[in-house]
């Protein structure tokens, strides 16, 4: 960055409790020491990235006058209001000294978000501190953002209040409505305060670790893991009790995502990489480098890709697939107004959407029929002007799943699904041999993978899912004998 004449900024993610004597892997120094070496490489700005929203007020005062005391780049402090106390932390670091602050304008901020603009701006005015905005155009700002936000009322987090438990589990402010997502997907959605409590203990198991992304949905996926399977801390640390441990957890103990200040907990990463031998360098030193044109050619299996496209393909592979297939079957529905792509049209509503440059079609939404057995709906529908006739799913409507048989905990035999989700990837096939720790199988929810490993040698006797396949936890994945 510095090479190219831009403006940069580092940032120091915030962990731990540098007021609390018993926390004491990130003390104050660790703050003061990485912002000085971070001066010294050439930074323009330092930022106290606080992404968890641990930073309370006597926290906020402390660390930024450590700072200011020693290094002279401007400092910049970013926050969640989690806790609903960031905006003092906010106001006690502008009284500390601090040069610039994150706010969220009035309708967006609180609860995960940054504390309120308004409120801040109120709070400082005729003081030393102004910071000189205008309160009247923030609040016509607010006004039109209200009414953007009504139209995603659907998918608002459950939070309705601040909460003191992320000083329990120290998640970042982007995880926890994701999380309490995939929580709800997994049929955890009641045991919330347990997730908290599980995710504050992998935490402490994976060495008290920077929750910043990746590195916290690792320890997420780890939580829900053991909740969902019913397993307990010391049965993670058996080392004599196999446990699947999520994708994620594999890459992170096997060193592909860096090193983890103060290191990994060796005996917990020798469990988890099953005799493999971790990273010990710069994962990044070890990749081969990339052709892009070839790279290009493989994700224009398609259509056309562009350079935007080329590096949503290189760093999410998976996700761009999916992402064209499903354009390739629904066209560009990113056109739809908002309302319409999230909730469906009503009788009698007439749209536009501008498919292409100049290319407008014109779709009012006449009747919807009755559902058949199969699940199908009859869609009546102008299209410019001319009546049109479809047939498509009603997914109102539920369909009814198989009910798998339950794997016999007292058959050791048998492989249980760990959780709720989807059957990713078959590895083998019935009559394989197989030895213990081969992988049997991938399951994913919620953006979460897991491999399943045979814990034992023997021969595959039946394997009971396909890929694509629904499954419930405890469910029977397979037999060995």
């Amino acid at each position: 960055m510095l090479e190219t004449g831009k403006i940069l900024e580092a940032a120091i993610c915030y962990t731990g409790a540098i007021l609390d004597p018993e926390r004491d892997k990130y003390p104050l120094k660790y703050y003061v020491d990485l912002a000085k070496e971070l001066e010294a490489a050439g930074t323009h700005i330092l930022c106290i990235k606080d992404m968890g929203g641990l930073v309370n007020p006597a926290a906020a005062t402390a660390l930024v006058k450590a700072l200011k005391d020693e290094i002279s780049v401007p400092i910049h402090f970013h926050t969640h209001d989690t806790s609903g106390i960031s905006a003092a932390s906010v106001l006690a670091a502008a009284e500390a000294g601090v040069d610039a602050a994150d706010a969220a304008v009035d309708a967006f901020s609180g609860l995960t978000s940054q504390p309120c603009l308004g409120s801040i701006v109120e709070s400082l005015r005729n003081t030393p501190r102004d910071t000189g905005l205008d309160p009247d155009a923030i609040r016509e700002i607010s006004m039109y953002w209200e009414e953007v936000r009504m139209q995603y009322g659907a998918f608002e987090s459950d939070m309705k209040s601040g909460t003191s438990e992320v000083y329990l589990h120290e998640m970042p402010g982007g995880q926890v409505t994701n999380l309490r997502a995939q929580a709800r997907s997994m049929g955890l959605d009641d045991r919330w305060h347990d997730v908290a409590k599980t995710y504050a203990e992998v935490n402490q198991m994976f060495g008290d670790v920077i929750k910043v992304t990746p590195i916290a949905k690792t320890v997420g996926d780890m939580a829900l893991t053991m909740l969902s399977g019913g397993l307990t801390k010391e049965d993670v640390l058996d080392p004599d009790k196999d446990v699947s441990f999520p994708d994620s957890v594999v890459t992170f103990m096997k060193g592909e995502v860096g090193q983890p200040y103060g290191g990994f907990p060796e005996a917990l990463q020798k469990k988890v990489l099953k005799g493999e031998k971790p990273i010990t360098v710069r994962p990044g030193s070890l990749m081969e480098p990339v052709d892009l044109e070839a790279k290009r050619k493989e994700a224009e299996e398609a259509g056309e890709v562009d350079d935007e496209a080329l590096c949503g393909y290189l760093m999410y592979p998976k996700v761009f697939t999916e992402y064209r297939a499903r354009h390739a079957e629904y066209g560009p529905v990113r056109t739809l107004p908002t309302p319409v792509y999230f909730y469906g049209m009503q009788p009698g509503q007439e749209i536009s959407a501008e498919i292409d440059p100049g290319k407008t079609l014109e779709i009012r939404l006449q009747a919807v029929g009755e559902t058949n057995e199969e699940g199908q709906v009859r869609v009546f529908f102008e299209l410019n002007g001319q009546p049109r006739t479809v047939r498509v799913p009603d997914r109102r409507v539920t369909g009814s799943a198989t009910a798998r048989p339950k794997a016999d905990p007292a058959n050791p035999g048998h492989v249980a699904a760990p959780m709720p989700g989807v059957v990713a990837s078959l590895a083998v096939s019935e009559g394989q041999t197989v030895g213990e720790g081969d992988m049997l199988m991938t399951i994913e929810a919620m953006k979460m993978e897991t491999g399943i490993y045979a814990d034992r040698d023997g021969v595959v006797k039946a394997i009971h899912v396909t890929a694509g396949a629904q499954i419930d936890a405890k469910d029977l994945l397979a037999e060995i004998e």
